[in-house]
């Protein structure tokens, strides 16, 4: 309860953070949360939410046009994959957590911390994997032009997601020359370091790393993509290569034993992507084997669907067509034996019309006989 009140008390501090070498020495004072309907909302969750948010609508421009993917099940597979990744996140970061602290934290006491933070960005990338292959098997979705596609967004999320480090000051470096530009301290910071000391501001290392290849993978997955899985292993490369020296910067690595964890994974993450890019470039090339995108497959299932939301739209289109004026009010629908017995009532009426006898008219020279 304490950890509770002492977190809200913090989101509405005021807080400051300074670049004394950037453009001439910049300092920055803001808030770390805001107060909504009595509630503490972080700009940390905040700025998750957004990547999560951008990273959503950028998949679901391309995931038709260029991966042959139906929107309706991207997004079936792209929302269990988001909680599939929290929760693994959590669980990554709960595990060394304890093993860092052996003794003093517990992984039933941090995981239930929700409100103390704490998600590590691999055991998200990890978990949003495998629930998404998962319910790519459930909804018959390609998985390999999925993971393409999520790829990018796993950038666009982690490009602006790493801010949130920036706004909570952590996850930064150790301390750095007094003359680098990027040497950053802060209110915060300046109660765990050395007094007067910069550190590197990993958070922004990544966050620029991350936008880099996002733009870079973009365009080649325009033009140059030859396989289904392609841009997956070079964001896997991508990341890896430079999360392995900015993670040899920081200062709050999970560790096991004397080794941090999160290299050793980028520094494999690296080496599996490259030699699994140049393996599966060269094999798809020899046997030109063709995009999911290009596939009969991928139009006869977007087609498919296209036919079934078309149906969904017609029947609702009858559904409101059928209802008609009555005696009994405006709007009230009429039932199959109301139809019918007006349909018989119409017919008599017609029936009676046409046996009705014609009286013909009499002869005028008749009428002056009879005068």
């Amino acid at each position: 309860m304490t950890s509770v009140l002492l977190t809200a008390q913090q989101a509405l501090t005021e807080m400051e953070v300074e670049f004394p070498n950037l453009f001439g020495g910049m300092a920055i004072n803001y808030y770390r949360g805001f107060k909504l309907f009595g509630i503490n909302i972080y700009w940390y969750g905040v700025l998750i939410v957004a990547g999560i948010v951008l990273a959503y609508l950028y998949a679901m421009r391309r995931a038709t046009r260029d991966f042959g993917l139906a929107k309706e099940r991207v997004f079936d597979v792209v929302f269990a994959a988001i909680i599939g990744g929290f929760v693994c996140a959590r669980i990554y970061f709960c595990v060394f957590t304890e093993l860092k602290n052996p003794g003093t934290y517990t992984f039933a006491k941090v995981f239930t911390g929700i409100r103390d933070g704490g998600l590590a960005i691999y055991g998200g990338v990890i978990g949003a994997f495998i629930v998404g292959y998962i319910f790519c098997r459930i909804r018959k979705v390609n998985f390999f032009a999925m993971a393409d596609l999520a790829s990018l967004g796993f950038l666009i999320g982690q490009t602006l997601g790493r801010w949130g480090n920036f706004i909570n000051q952590e996850a930064y470096g150790e301390v750095c020359d007094p003359n680098w530009i990027f040497g950053m301290s802060g209110s915060k910071i300046a109660t765990e370091v050395e007094a007067g000391a910069l550190v590197h501001p990993c958070f922004l290392y990544e966050s620029v790393w991350c936008l880099v290849g996002f733009v870079l993978l973009h365009f080649y997955s325009k033009k140059l993509r030859t396989f289904d899985g392609e841009i997956t292993l070079m964001y896997v490369a991508w990341y890896g290569l430079g999360r392995f020296f900015i993670e040899g910067l920081r200062t709050d690595s999970l560790y096991a034993g004397s080794l941090r964890i999160s290299q050793i994974v980028a520094g494999a993450s690296f080496a599996a992507g490259l030699v699994l890019f140049i393996i599966f470039k060269v094999v798809t090339a020899k046997k030109e084997i063709p995009l999911y995108v290009n596939s009969d497959a991928s139009k006869e299932l977007i087609e498919r669907d296209r036919a079934v939301e078309e149906e969904k739209k017609r029947k609702k289109l009858a559904k409101k067509e059928k209802a008609a004026p009555s005696i009994l009010g405006e709007g009230v629908e009429l039932d199959d034996d109301t139809d019918s017995l007006l349909t018989a009532d119409t017919e008599d009426d017609d029936e009676v019309t046409e046996e009705a006898p014609v009286i013909p008219e009499e002869n005028s020279e008749s009428d002056n006989k009879e005068e």
